[in-house]
This record gives C-alpha cells, sequence and structure tokens, in this order.
C-alpha cells in the first residue's frame, strides 16, 4: 500500500455541502482510495473492498466498481445516481472521463487525478441544483421519498434544494413520483389521407442538399460531388410507382465517408413535405437509430420543430408504461427498497422526449445500477396493453408516438417493426407507408430470417399462455400479468357468446408450457402435452447433437423423429386445435361488434375493438398456425422452402430452452411479398451491399470487370429479395473518398498456434498495449472473449489502459460504445454487435484486432443455405462482407488513420474483401506488434 497527500478544495456555498465519505476508484487488480483527510492510498481489490463495506465511499458506477473488486454490492454514494436526479434523459458515459466531459470538468490525466474528480463532480451538480431553486418542482417531493427509503445522496440534494436547516419545511407527501398526473395528453388530429404523387427530381435532390449543407457551420458544409450524385439517385425511389405491385428500387452501394445518411435524407425530406405523407427510414439496430436522428438535427436545426416533424418509432415493448409505473409506485410501501430506483424513474419520465427506455434518452447504464424488474421491467414487454381501458391512455408514450408518427415528414424505425407491421398488413392504425429507406441494407436478410421464423419453444409456449391466461396460482410479481380476461371483459360484458368463446380460450390455453415448465421436463416431471413434446425434444436433441461438453447451443435435425416424438406432436396439435377454434370466434365477434354497434361505440371503444382483434390475429392466431403446420411436417415432410430442426438453448452452459424451429431457407421471399406488394418505392443502402469492393481493381480486362460486377450485384439482389419483386430497380456503386492505402495498414498474423488461448490473449495483450489504447477487440465467439479479458485486464490496467468488454461488463451494447467514443485511450472487447454498431470517429479507434476469419458457424440452418446458395462460394461471400464490414469501422473521417490485424491465416482469395489499394501483408506477431507502433506513431 501506498500513499500521497492531495490538496483539499475550498467549502462549497451554503446550500451545498458534501458528505463526509471516502473516494474510491476501482480498476482491475487495485484500486485508489483518498480518506477523509485527503490521503490517497493504492489498495489492493481485496483491501478496497474491505474497507468500502466499513463506510460508503463515493464513487462512479457503484455495480462496476464492485465487479472490479470482485465483491458483492455495497453501499456507495453513487455520483450515477446523482447525476440521474440532477439530470435526467441527459446523456453521460458512466465513468469519470464521462462525468467530467458531461460537466465541462477538465478530463483527469491518472486515476488519482480520476479518484479526486469525484468530489468536483459532486459539487458542480449540487451547485447546478441548487440554482435552479424552485423552478425544478417534482425534485422536492421525489428527493424526501427517497431519502425516507434511505438514499445516501437524500439529505445533501434536501440541503440543495433549500429544504435544509433552516430553509424551507419540506411537504411530506408522496407526490412527486406520481409524474403520469404532470404529464400533457396527446390529441387526437384528422388523418392526412393518401400521400401524394409528386416526384422528387435529380436536381432538387441535389439543391435540397446544397441548403442543408449551406446551414451548417462545420467542415461538413465543404461540397462533396459523391454525395450530391447519391442525393440525385436516391430520388428515383421517390418517383411515382407506374404499376400496381411494382415499386421504385434504388439499390445504392455508397463507401464510408460518402455521407450517405444526409443523401438520402435530402430527397426523403422533399418528398415528404411535397406530398404531405411520411418517409420511413428503417435501420438495423436501435442504436443507428439514434445515429439517424443526430444527423436530421441538420435538415431540422431547431428543436420545436425538428419534433414536430421527426419520429422515432420501435416496438410497444421498448416504451415505458405509465400503467406499470403507476402499480410500482403503488406498492412502495410494501417494499421501499425500490424507492431509489422508482424516484429516478419519475424523474426520467417527466422529462423524456418519448419515454424510449432502448436507444433513447433512458441512460444505458441505469439497468445495470437498479436491474431489470425496476427499469426495462416496467415497458409494456409482453403485449398486456388494455389501451383506453388504461387509466392513462390520452398520456401513454407509445400512443402518442404512434399519433406523432401519422403527421411526421420522417419517421425512424428499425428493419424488425417494419417487417412485422408489413407482415400483419399495416401499423398500429392499420396502414403501411408507401416510402421505405433502409440503411444498413447488408442486414436485411438477418432482419428477414428473424421476423418471418417461428419458434415452438417452452419459452415461447409460456409466453403464448401468459398472454392468455395472466398471472396464475398468485405468483410474486404478477400483478401485471393481464390476461385476457381483464383485458377484454368489460368490452364483452353485454355478449354471452363472446364471453363463453372467452372462457373457452382461457380453458384450451392450459394446453401451453406454464409456469415451472424446464424444471418440471427436467425432473421428468412434464405436465399436459406441450411440456410432453418438448421433453421429447430435448431427448432428441441430447441423442443426436455434438459438443454437449461445450457451453453453446445444441441442435438436432428435426427427421427422423425418436420414438414418442410424433405421437407427442400429434397430441400438441389437437391442442392447439382446440385453443384455435375459440380464439377465431372470439376475434369473429369482436369485428362483428364494429358493425353492428357502429352508431353507438365511441372512437376509444372501436379503437380498443380493433386493436383487441388485431391482437389476437398476430400474438395468438398466427403463430399457433405455424406451430401446427410444424407439427404436422413431423410426421409428413418439411415443405422445401423451409428448415426445421430441435435445439436446446444455452446460456452460460445452463438450458434455458428447448423446442422445434422453423425458418425461411430464403427469408427474403417473405420480405419481398410483404413489402414489393404495399411499398411504392424502396431505397436500399449500405457501403457493403455487394460482395465487390467498390474501387477499381487491378484487372485489365475491362469486360471481366464489368461482368465480375454485375455478377457481384445479381447475387445481392438474389439476397435482398430483388428477385422475387416485380420492380423497376436501378444501381448506383459509389467508392470512399478516403486514401485508404494512406491510412491504413492491413496486418494478417500467421505463426499463433489455433487454439491456444494463451497466445491468442498475448497477441491481443501485447497489440492493444502496443496501440496505446484506441483498440476494438472483435471475438468470433463469447468464450474465446472472456477468456481473453481474464487474461490481458491486469496488463492494461497496470498500464493505465482501460479496458471495456461486452458479455463482461454489465452494461448494453450502446453504452460500452458510448464509454470507448468518449475515452480515447480505452479499449473495448466484443462480438458482431459491436461490430455492426460502432461509429467512432478520431483517435479513440485506432487499432481493430479480430481473433479469426469469420466463417459462417455451420448450423442446420446455415447447411441448408449453403446448399441453396452456391456452396463453397456462399461460405466465402458472407465471409468476405463481414470483414468487410469490419474494416470500414476503422476509417470513419478523413484525418483518421489505424491498422486493421487479423490473428489467423486468412486464404488469399479472400483478400478481395479489403480495398484493392490496400496491400494486406502477412507477418509474425513480433512484426505487427512493431508495425502497429510506428505506423500510430507516425
Amino acid at each position: 500500500m501506498s500513499s500521497t497527500s492531495v490538496p483539499v478544495d475550498s467549502p462549497p456555498p451554503d446550500l451545498v455541502r458534501l458528505p463526509a465519505a471516502p473516494v474510491l476508484l476501482a480498476g482491475p487488480g487495485r484500486a485508489v482510495w483518498i480518506d477523509l483527510e485527503g490521503e490517497v492510498h493504492s489498495l489492493s481489490g481485496r483491501e478496497a473492498a474491505t474497507r468500502a463495506r466499513q463506510r460508503p465511499p463515493l464513487v462512479c458506477h457503484a455495480r462496476a466498481v464492485a465487479r472490479r473488486l470482485d465483491c458483492d454490492p455495497f453501499p456507495a454514494l453513487d455520483l450515477l445516481e446523482l447525476f440521474a436526479f440532477i439530470r435526467p434523459a441527459s446523456f453521460c458515459p458512466p465513468t469519470p472521463h464521462g462525468l467530467a466531459s458531461a460537466l465541462g470538468l477538465a478530463k483527469p490525466a491518472d486515476a488519482e487525478a480520476a479518484a479526486g474528480l469525484l468530489p468536483q463532480a459532486a459539487v458542480a451538480l449540487l451547485r447546478e441544483l441548487a440554482a435552479r431553486g424552485g423552478r425544478d418542482r417534482d425534485a422536492p417531493g421525489i428527493a424526501w421519498t427517497m431519502a425516507q427509503a434511505g438514499w445516501l445522496w437524500g439529505p445533501f440534494v434536501i440541503a440543495a434544494l433549500g429544504f435544509g436547516e433552516g430553509g424551507a419545511v419540506l411537504p411530506k407527501r408522496n407526490l412527486g413520483l406520481r409524474v403520469w398526473e404532470r404529464l400533457p395528453e396527446w390529441e387526437e388530429r384528422p388523418p392526412r389521407g393518401a400521400p401524394g404523387t409528386q416526384p422528387v427530381l435529380p436536381e432538387e435532390g441535389r439543391a435540397r442538399l446544397a441548403a442543408v449543407l449551406a446551414g451548417l457551420m462545420t467542415g461538413e458544409a465543404e461540397p462533396r460531388p459523391q454525395q450530391a450524385d447519391y442525393a440525385a439517385a436516391a430520388t428515383a425511389a421517390f418517383a411515382p410507382r407506374a404499376v400496381e405491385g411494382e415499386p421504385q428500387v434504388v439499390l445504392a452501394e455508397a463507401g464510408t465517408g460518402t455521407g450517405k445518411t444526409l443523401g438520402y435524407l435530402a430527397a426523403a425530406s422533399l418528398w415528404a413535405e411535397r406530398n404531405n405523407a411520411a418517409a420511413w427510414i428503417s435501420t438495423y439496430t436501435r442504436n443507428l437509430q439514434g445515429q439517424v436522428d443526430d444527423e436530421l438535427a441538420a435538415l431540422f436545426p431547431e428543436p420545436r420543430e425538428r419534433a414536430a416533424r421527426v419520429v422515432i418509432r420501435k416496438g410497444r415493448e421498448n416504451y415505458l408504461c405509465l400503467l406499470n409505473l403507476a402499480e410500482a409506485v403503488s406498492q412502495l410501501p410494501a417494499r421501499p427498497q425500490d424507492a431509489v430506483a422508482l424516484g429516478l424513474m419519475a424523474r426520467w419520465a417527466a422529462r423524456t422526449r418519448n419515454g424510449d427506455m432502448v436507444g433513447g434518452d433512458f441512460p444505458g447504464w441505469f439497468t445495470d445500477l437498479f436491474g431489470p424488474v425496476r427499469t426495462l421491467g416496467l415497458a409494456d414487454r409482453r403485449g398486456e396493453c388494455i389501451y383506453s381501458a388504461c387509466q392513462h391512455y390520452r398520456k401513454c408514450f407509445i400512443e402518442r408516438s404512434v399519433r406523432s408518427a401519422r403527421q411526421a415528414d420522417i419517421v425512424v424505425a428499425n428493419h424488425a417493426l417494419v417487417m412485422i407491421q408489413a407482415a400483419m398488413g399495416g401499423g398500429d392504425d392499420g396502414q403501411l407507408p408507401t416510402r421505405y429507406v433502409f440503411d444498413e441494407g447488408h442486414h436485411l436478410f438477418e432482419a428477414a430470417d428473424s421476423a418471418f421464423a417461428a419458434h415452438l419453444s417452452g419459452r415461447e409456449s409460456r409466453e403464448l399462455r401468459r398472454w392468455l391466461l395472466g398471472a396464475e396460482g398468485g405468483r410474486r410479481g404478477a400483478t401485471r400479468l393481464r390476461g385476457l380476461k381483464r383485458r377484454l371483459e368489460d368490452l364483452l360484458a353485454d355478449d354471452a357468446a363472446a364471453l363463453e368463446a372467452l372462457e373457452e380460450v382461457l380453458r384450451a390455453g392450459r394446453v401451453l408450457a406454464g409456469e415451472g415448465w424446464r424444471q418440471r421436463i427436467e425432473e421428468g416431471r412434464a405436465e399436459g402435452a406441450s411440456e410432453q413434446f418438448l421433453t421429447l425434444a430435448a431427448r432428441q436433441v441430447y441423442a443426436r447433437s455434438s459438443g454437449q461438453d461445450q457451453p453453446y447451443s445444441l441442435e438436432a435435425p428435426a427427421q427422423p423423429p425418436v420414438d414418442g416424438l410424433a405421437e407427442a406432436a400429434d397430441a400438441l396439435a389437437a391442442g392447439l386445435a382446440g385453443l384455435i377454434q375459440p380464439l377465431k370466434a372470439l376475434r369473429r365477434l369482436l369485428l362483428a361488434r364494429l358493425d353492428e354497434d357502429a352508431e353507438t361505440l365511441d372512437s376509444d371503444s372501436r379503437r380498443r375493438i380493433e386493436a383487441a382483434a388485431g391482437g389476437l390475429e398476430g400474438r395468438a392466431l398466427l403463430p399457433l398456425a405455424a406451430w401446427q403446420d410444424m407439427l404436422r411436417a413431423l410426421k409428413d415432410e418439411t415443405p422445401p422452402e423451409f428448415c426445421d430442426w430441435f435445439a436446446v438453448e444455452r446460456l452460460d452452459g445452463r438450458d434455458i430452452d428447448v423446442g422445434l424451429y422453423r425458418h425461411w431457407i430464403d427469408p427474403s421471399r417473405p420480405f419481398a411479398a410483404s413489402l414489393g406488394q404495399s411499398a411504392h418505392g424502396l431505397l436500399i443502402t449500405s457501403a457493403t451491399l455487394t460482395d465487390q469492393n467498390l474501387a477499381p481493381s487491378a484487372l485489365n480486362d475491362a469486360e471481366a470487370e464489368r461482368d465480375l460486377k454485375a455478377e457481384a450485384w445479381q447475387a445481392a439482389e438474389r439476397r435482398l429479395g430483388i428477385d422475387h419483386m416485380a420492380a423497376a430497380v436501378s444501381r448506383l456503386s459509389l467508392a470512399s473518398p478516403f486514401d485508404y492505402a494512406a491510412q491504413t495498414r492491413v496486418l494478417i498474423v500467421h505463426d499463433l498456434k489455433r487454439g491456444d488461448l494463451d497466445q491468442l490473449a498475448a497477441a491481443y495483450r501485447s497489440l492493444l498495449l502496443a496501440a496505446g489504447g484506441g483498440a476494438l477487440g472483435l471475438f468470433t465467439a463469447i468464450a474465446r472473449l472472456r477468456a481473453v479479458q481474464k487474461r490481458i485486464a491486469p496488463a492494461l490496467a497496470e498500464a493505465g489502459v482501460a479496458l471495456y468488454s461486452q458479455h463482461v461488463d454489465g452494461l448494453d451494447t450502446g453504452t460500452l460504445v458510448d464509454i470507448f467514443r468518449a475515452e480515447e485511450d480505452s479499449c473495448l472487447l466484443g462480438t458482431d454487435a459491436v461490430r455492426d454498431g460502432v461509429d467512432v470517429p478520431g483517435r479513440s479507434l485506432r487499432l481493430i484486432a479480430f481473433d479469426r476469419v469469420p466463417w459462417p458457424r455451420p448450423d442446420i440452418i446455415h447447411k441448408a443455405r449453403r446448399a441453396a446458395f452456391g456452396g463453397r462460394a456462399y461460405d466465402e461471400q458472407l465471409t468476405r462482407l463481414k470483414l468487410r464490414q469490419a474494416y470500414g469501422r476503422l476509417i470513419r473521417r478523413a484525418d483518421d488513420r489505424g491498422v486493421f490485424v487479423l490473428l489467423d491465416p486468412l486464404p488469399s482469395r479472400l483478400l478481395d474483401a479489403f480495398p484493392p489499394a490496400v496491400t494486406a501483408q502477412r507477418v509474425g506477431l513480433a512484426e505487427a506488434v512493431a508495425q502497429v507502433t510506428e505506423f500510430l506513431d507516425r
């Protein structure tokens, strides 16, 4: 243990006082402790944990600190809690550097400075709160409730609000948490009607882009001819449709740095204004939705105008449910331990832009602090919404988003939502958009694969039973499981036939797997047809799969079934038929009311009946019909367009689900069938649509080069489903303006022993230290990521390099990327989600190290697709695209520099994954480390 002294800050103003608490900053293996006298100590993790348990310290991100000290959570004055109270719905990476940036404080140079920053951050936040005076009306009541429950910051927040000793008397009423009472109501507006059919001409797209760029005050305003060409080409997707069922399709591959987002937004916004309709922008992930939303500030810089014209749309499960929040608050007398989490939730709910809890302005680290039950668990995650029967309906974030989208010019959605709405034949209002831009279009195949699949598993069966029957058996914490009876009985009160159908649904629904199904089948106590089927499904997987000693999921072909499985499938199919019949009757009777009671139904009741009928169709009847087809195929034969298999899903080596799975071999077919008929125009864009580099190749034969590019486009169109559409298609290829040969190096390390985790970890350690941080480590397997993280964390901590890891740190991917972006010399380890979602310009990303060639995982569905789409060539196509996508993360602007290192021999035929001007070098590890150091220093 070592110690030094640091100066103590001068006392803060009267209203602002700090707790007498030590300061703790933890890193892997070592910790900085500042005691009450200002003495700085360097402690081991065990010593720091012992001291922390004796007196609550001042920390940043208490859960992360406990993980780094390898101990259980302990009471602490967490600055993230204080930040969330004083600046709700505001961005802050959950680190000392993040706090410094958010509060305008000097960024700390080392660990001791970072520890010394924490009291400064606390003073800055409390002063900010004190300066607001009485303008923050929610704060006193919420702070008092939290303080009464033992919130360590409570007395100091109350003092800063002027309610401390000698101040005003704090009203002891629990009104602050009732934030829903103070939210504004949304308003109904008349429908806009069908979109107009006015085109956007190419020169108009260029002009709109030029106007947007002229309004920017940064270097982005510099003219970029490629971006203008892109905006002009994008307008073809907004031309009037000439033939029913034949959309105008533009396929636009634009290299990184082209500026495609503003390019397509220029065309889309002009079409929306001219035709009084919304253009939908769809991305692959919710984090990418946020990036598009940020770009829209260039089009609509005035916040109020932007709020009116731009809406982010996601599935209902992403938004805070006010009824769930109200029920949680009502339970506080019995659960006072929830007061701190619910108080901060209420602070956020009062100031959020749209109630979006996943990728919106909800702090991504919030769930790590308080767990999922009192955070993400307050969303409508099981489709239990009772719509206009809810007392909070007129203030509901979800309903506000739906109505705002009807009046918006630009709706930013994600591929999953768009495909689900298209498959259902309509969105929340029964209508579909006519114009779409699919950004990150290379992910459309994966998105369609997920959206149009069917899973007859224990978890899916149990969730459907919950949706139908609600809470069963008085299960603790089940008060929010509102079944069909609770959601519909007031609508059906005078309809004897419908009530009888409802009761039959509730009886027949017990054929589905119930709570505790997994434990029962493991113990041989299966109850009912579903659990009997799942028991035999698990038997088939364990009898015929390999790799059971590994922590990964297991799978087995569906044919031939083990003894008894076909009979169990028949019994379950019969049980499902008995459930489908009353569900159909109930839906039919609900829809009949819309006709029979048309003269007396009020608007809210009509919408509620429509929503209930739609829920019965989409949430129950469609999956049940798919499950029946899958069960029948076990006796007959799987239709050729599908692939069926059994699987046991595992998490960290523990079985979590089992079932029968069906995917389309070519999921672009249902995508094309649903969107191809309803859409008038589609722009599908990405930097990697084709398996072909955009820059001129080294081929001397121009005709051969044209043939290769045409073949690459044809393969892309097959994968995107364009082959299955009757469409007018135009193509655009724009190369990146970056000088990759000068700005990057590609190194392929050939002297590591494959499978040797010690050698792999040593390679990562050496490369990350050679770069001095700013490194992204990519892995094709979670187990290898964890093994490497554990081995290299101490060495990086010793060198003062912060290391963050997906699947190790308890943070969502978006927050990890935010931290990585904000801390220039940190390192991040991750898998596919990190590779696909990172946009980190500047020195924060200057090295990418990839553990292995990202060959496709040879599971059952991939083998079926490999046979259908070209064998080895299909594997290599997917691998090249993944390498291109990973490499493309490295250079995001003209002054970036970086090194891409692949720690696995790469076949020469795959080298064209990299730009033609870049020569990949095959080197040993020592040479790779030397080149990383030399290139980045230079």
